[in-house]
């Protein structure tokens, strides 16, 4: 015995499908670019192993608050393959 009124849901036609799955898409590519690091914004703190003095430290770039810093990403080196 069913209790209650329902609704038989409506279902999607497939333009309706394809504009929800572009918008989606599209707020994706905002979100993307609102997080990508660009020249002159403000870098995301991160902290990282470097190899420095002969021996491996750990670095923090805040650490480094209000001092030039230039950031180089060189994935070949010590990358045992």
């Amino acid at each position: 015995m069913a209790v209650g009124c329902t609704k038989k849901p409506k279902a999607n036609s497939e333009p309706e499908v394809k504009n929800q799955v572009e918008n989606n898409q599209n707020l994706e590519k905002k979100e993307e670019v609102e997080n990508m690091i660009l020249v002159g914004r403000k870098a995301p703190d991160f902290e990282t192993e470097a190899y420095h003095n002969g021996k491996f430290i750990n670095l923090k770039l805040s650490n480094y608050l209000g001092k030039w810093v230039l950031l180089c990403f060189y994935p070949a080196d010590f990358t045992f393959v």
